[in-house]
């Protein structure tokens, strides 16, 4: 008989941000196969018989490819058990959870997604940034800064003359670029502009500067993957809107599991 895969977002980093129904999944899963910056809290939540499948990339190191991460889920649902696969932020923003659910459904196998805390919003909140302001900006757009070898460049007349907030995910490498084809092609050098790395964990840090000081900025300040870049009107808020998140433990969330 065949098992189940669940993909499950972990939030930003935060281990308390989980969803309800992904602690449960995590509580209840057979095998485990998680990401490299998953929090290991969440691994501890697995049962003692869980087997945990570490299939985690780094920038520019991918020791076990997407292909055969697929399989993975494949071969372990075809065993029966059932599967959580555990995505940092949320499996659907940049986390290629579609390729892995277009596999599964290809062969049959039952699956559900169990949606994350993406760090484009929550990681941001997390630094006193809101992605929205009804006074600064009234849309957002969260992009790649990663993009698969071989596609073409980013359109970036397209991206400068867009309003509200720019969100770049897993750009730190091309932060020069970035900041530099957005002037380019009309976005204005003053722009406020923001790094944060690793948004939400208690060692989270940012830098705030504009558009043309960003990349110096972050340099200063020691920021480095894993980062978000932020782009808008709402940076100038972060001084006023930054706050001392409270700690919880998962155990102390109370009733959790007759929730789940």
């Amino acid at each position: 008989m065949k098992g189940k895969v669940w993909l499950v977002g972990a939030g930003p980093g935060d281990a308390s941000l989980i969803t309800v129904k992904g602690l449960h999944c995590i509580r209840n899963a057979d095998v485990l196969v998680y990401d490299r910056l998953v929090c290991r809290e969440l691994l501890e939540e697995a049962s003692a018989d869980c087997e945990l499948i570490n299939v985690g990339k780094t920038p520019n190191n991918h020791p076990i490819p997407q292909d055969e991460i697929n399989q993975i889920l494949v071969a372990q649902a075809l065993m029966g058990r059932e599967v959580v696969r555990l995505k940092g932020g949320d499996p659907y923003v940049f986390g290629r959870g579609g390729e892995e659910v277009e596999t599964l459904a290809k062969v049959g196998i039952p699956f559900e997604v169990v949606p994350g805390i993406t760090s484009a919003i929550g990681g941001l909140a997390y630094a006193g940034i809101p992605v929205t302001h009804r006074d600064h900006a009234s849309s957002f757009h969260v992009i790649t800064g990663h993009l698969q070898q071989g596609k073409e460049p980013q359109d970036w007349a397209t991206l400068a003359r867009l309003q509200g907030t720019l969100v770049i995910l897993m750009g730190m490498s091309q932060i020069d670029t970035i900041c530099a084809q957005l002037i380019e092609h009309g976005k204005p050098a003053d722009t406020p502009a923001a790094a944060v790395m690793y948004a939400s964990r208690n060692v989270q840090q940012s830098a705030a500067g504009t558009l043309a000081t960003l990349p110096e900025d972050v340099i200063r300040a020691g920021i480095k993957a894993p980062a978000l870049i932020v782009i808008g009107e709402v940076v100038q808020l972060q001084s006023l809107l930054q706050f001392t998140p409270t700690a919880m433990q998962l155990n102390e969330i109370a009733g959790i599991s007759e929730i789940a």
